[in-house]
């Protein structure tokens, strides 16, 4: 699993904006959301090489993460006002907000948080999908997104798991006007991917036989690992936990870990 640079956007121009000039919803960002910034920024700092600038009282002191001066993923602090515990976060760029709102209840999805203003940044939203997948819709001002992906300690895919699998690929294709193409069907593993011009940015997972009885549906994030066996281990020596080993796959080498608040990752490389 790979997520491909744009071959039309030049070196350290944000992946989003090719967004606002075509007419899908795509990957814009993701954020942490943590009860222990702290130990989340001394943890993800170790183990990807991240920096980290508050954002001040303005935006909630929002801290964004950076790698070799290019931004990579936002934290924040879970407060009781937020509907969702801590955990990975994938935001989606829309071009307003408040209309692709309006959409979503007809289409099955639920509004958790409504229509927030970040000064000079943007504005967010928080929702459910029908099968209770949690994502967050944002629209850039100043703040557009990605500024790295595709590399080592950046995002290089992202993934819906689901049990309702055809309904969810349905919802995303009529809300968010996604092209999608199924890339395995078998009892064992079904499997599409979303296209954006010529490049697959997600995918969408059957997970009937791989959820964990009782947990739901979730969108989550693959970073870029050059050396898996290593970052494995930095994991470990940082206090977070391997909850998945090395899997070798058509993909790559994939696996999942937890940092030491327990919120869950993956990891992806390629073949050794």
């Amino acid at each position: 699993m790979k997520l491909h640079r744009d071959k039309h956007r030049t070196e350290g121009e944000p992946l989003c904006p090719f967004a606002t000039a075509r007419r899908w919803v795509l990957p814009a960002g993701f954020d942490l959301t943590s009860s222990d910034l702290e130990r989340a920024q001394d943890f993800y700092g170790t183990v990807f090489g991240w920096t980290f600038e508050s954002q001040g009282p303005a935006v909630g002191h929002y801290i964004t993460a950076s790698k070799d001066g290019r931004q990579i993923a936002g934290m924040l602090a879970n407060v009781r006002q937020w509907p969702f515990p801590d955990g990975w976060s994938t935001c989606f760029h829309v071009a307003d907000v408040g209309a692709t709102l309006s959409a979503l209840p007809g289409a099955g999805a639920t509004i958790r948080l409504g229509r927030m203003q970040l000064p000079a940044k943007g504005v967010m939203a928080a929702v459910t999908d029908p099968s209770g997948a949690a994502f967050r819709l944002w629209q850039p001002l100043e703040a557009a997104g990605f500024e790295m992906v595709g590399e080592a300690g950046a995002p290089v895919w992202h993934q819906l798991t689901t049990r309702d699998y055809r309904a969810a690929i349905n919802f995303y294709r009529e809300v968010f006007g996604w092209h999608t193409e199924q890339v395995a069907d078998s009892d064992e593993f079904r499997y599409f991917t979303a296209w954006f011009d010529d490049q697959p940015l997600l995918g969408i997972k059957d997970g009937e036989k791989s959820l964990a009885d009782g947990s739901t549906a979730q969108w989550s994030t693959f970073f870029g690992a050059e050396d898996l066996d290593k970052t494995l281990q930095d994991i470990t020596d940082a206090g977070g936990t391997v909850l998945q080993p090395i899997e070798e796959t058509p993909y790559g080498r994939l696996a999942t870990a937890s940092d030491p608040t327990g919120v869950t990752f993956n990891l992806s490389s390629p073949h050794s």
